[in-house]
């Protein structure tokens, strides 16, 4: 009695499970690794030696670009706004402003006037804290 001989078929790997992983782990450290600080803002921080502070839970964040405009940092978002806008976001805070960090990244180049006017409205507005972003240096400079 002759059988009929199955012809075997060659074992297929799919690769379509391992290509949607692959594209997973590329979207996962794209996304993961473009957070900015500021963005769409060129702000260059002055470099300091001091030792970083821990960042508060409840901050409000302000941006003096090189050119003298003010960005608050809503949501992540820097929305640029006058001094006069400064004062009443500001007003908003009252309450509260005794335990928040009034957080102000000024530019390296940015006017020193620009800035003492930002540090004056923070304390007419009763915030307590008051930091000032820089860039860690790691040798001092003599």
């Amino acid at each position: 009695m002759g059988f009929l001989r199955q012809k075997s078929e060659e074992p297929k790997i799919d690769l379509t499970p391992m290509v949607d992983v692959v594209f997973l782990l590329l979207i996962f450290f794209m996304i993961s690794t473009t957070f900015v600080e500021t963005p769409g803002i060129s702000i260059k921080l002055p470099r300091s030696s001091a030792q970083a502070i821990p960042r508060e839970a409840k901050e409000i964040r302000f941006s003096v670009s090189a050119e003298g405009a003010i960005f608050h940092h809503d949501r992540g978002q820097p929305n640029p706004v006058t001094l006069t806008e400064v004062a009443t976001l500001l007003k908003y805070y009252r309450g509260e402003a005794e335990k928040m960090t009034f957080l102000l990244l000024a530019d390296r180049d940015a006017r020193h006037g620009r800035v003492v006017e930002l540090m004056d409205l923070a304390r007419e507005a009763g915030f307590g804290k008051l930091a000032i972003g820089t860039e860690w240096e790691r040798e001092p400079k003599p």
